[in-house]
């Protein structure tokens, strides 16, 4: 299927997620499941609304799940994610916290919360760190894109962007294909970013590619002002995500940031289905 970089195509039937009703409770949410320091409603408007998709798959350590966590935690409290908060015409933007491995197992850990503030950042960070670091098998980005974009599509807030943020280490393995699932909630308005995590050595016998930035670029990301950050060392992670968020919440480029790649326009580098073959190769289903 050819990449679809545009908003052309009409919106298709989004699969309904559920909310997370009781992890909203047990956070004292408000009315609608959205938490919100600064009491705004759901139908008002927000710069960008933004779902972090975070990969916990066996494939992650514990260490390096509780690294992403506290790279996000980190990010959304920093003084820069902050100040660009207020260069959006609203000074407001709505995030929800997601994890995600096969194709069966997307958890929203933290429901849409609005971010005008540190405050309002503050709660966002600790309801992540109250949550307990889960592990799960195998591997679909697909799924993950497609349950995003139904949060998103479902959750009542008017965002003048609208935009998945996928962190992962592995390529797609299971569910629809990671190309096909891209298209089709990028033709529906919604931008998907990458942020490919390569801090292991690849293994011959494992299911990892040398290549995962390339196949991040080709078969992930896309959308209006798409890109990626490859992530190449733990020393790395805290600020490529503060990066990220920053371009995702202000569309800001800051300066010095060589490892920003766009998404590529051109056919794939890397077969879009590397992931598929290299499973059915090691355990032939």
């Amino acid at each position: 299927m050819a990449c679809v970089r545009g908003w052309k195509a009409l919106a298709a039937p989004a699969r309904r997620p559920v909310l997370g009703l009781m992890l909203g409770l047990s956070l004292g949410l408000f009315p609608g499941g959205f938490l919100a320091a600064d009491g705004a409603r759901a139908d008002e408007p927000v710069d960008v609304e933004l779902v972090l998709a975070v990969d916990v798959s066996y494939s992650m350590d514990l260490d390096e799940l509780a690294l992403q966590r506290d790279g996000y935690m980190r990010a959304v409290t920093s003084p820069e994610f902050l100040n660009a908060l207020k260069l959006g015409p609203n000074g407001r933007v709505a995030i929800a916290y997601v994890e995600w491995a096969g194709i069966d197992e997307q958890k929203l850990v933290v429901d849409w919360t609005f971010i005008s503030g540190a405050r309002d950042a503050e709660r966002f960070a600790q309801a992540i760190r109250q949550a307990p670091l889960r592990r799960v098998y195998r591997t679909s980005i697909s799924g993950a894109i497609e349950y995003s974009a139904g949060l998103i599509e479902q959750n009542g807030i008017r965002g003048l962007r609208r935009v998945i943020d996928i962190s992962g280490d592995g390529t797609n393995n299971q569910g629809p294909l990671v190309d096909a699932a891209r298209d089709a909630v990028v033709a529906r308005g919604i931008t998907v970013n990458g942020l490919p995590l390569m801090l292991k050595e690849v293994a011959g016998s494992m299911l990892d590619i040398g290549q995962l930035d390339i196949y991040y670029e080709d078969c992930v990301i896309g959308g209006p002002g798409a890109f990626v950050i490859p992530v190449r060392g733990t020393h790395e992670f805290a600020d490529a995500i503060k990066t990220k968020l920053v371009l995702e919440i202000a569309g800001v480029v800051p300066p010095n940031q060589p490892l920003i790649r766009p998404a590529n326009a051109d056919a794939p580098r890397i077969s879009c289905t590397i992931g598929e073959r290299m499973w059915m190769e090691r355990w032939g289903n």
